[in-house]
């Protein structure tokens, strides 16, 4: 028997998501994970205490690598319930110009062997920022969180 392993599993308000990329199969992909885990973790629990697909989950936040070299932004959305899709892309850098006006940009999808690349690097990145920790080795630019995320 597998073990279940939702992606995020919050038992006080009793919803659960399961994050992919944002696209169709991975969609897919998560939405058959989320009903087999509810399915699974419903038949252990009281009648009462049933965990349902989460809703609502969405937001962006955005990095910068290279001291302005590059900027990212991982964006996130739960187009239905228990279901999470996130993606990357980023603004191609333009001289003197401040964070937002480069977060105004249009986006462009951040090629995939740069995502794999730096991935673990920008997770580091992001838990340190809202964490209020130390910054990872090697990484040198900064995170913007949104103004409600604490």
């Amino acid at each position: 028997m597998r073990l279940l392993r939702p992606d995020i599993t919050d038992t006080s308000a009793r919803v659960l998501f399961e994050v992919k990329p944002d696209d169709e199969e991975s969609r897919g992909e998560a939405r058959e994970q989320a009903g087999r885990y509810l399915a699974a973790l419903n038949e252990a629990v009281d009648p009462d205490k049933k965990l349902v697909g989460g809703t609502g989950f969405e937001g962006s936040l955005f990095l910068e690598f290279e001291n302005g070299g590059a900027l990212w932004q991982l964006s996130w959305r739960t187009p239905e319930p228990g279901v999470t899709l996130y993606r990357w892309s980023y603004r191609r850098k333009k001289p003197n110009a401040t964070w937002k006006e480069r977060a105004a940009q249009k986006e462009e999808e951040l090629p995939r062997e740069e995502i794999e690349g730096r991935g673990e690097l920008a997770e580091q990145a992001i838990r340190a920022a809202y964490d209020k920790g130390e910054r990872p080795a090697g990484f040198q630019g900064q995170v913007y969180l949104p103004v409600d995320c604490r």
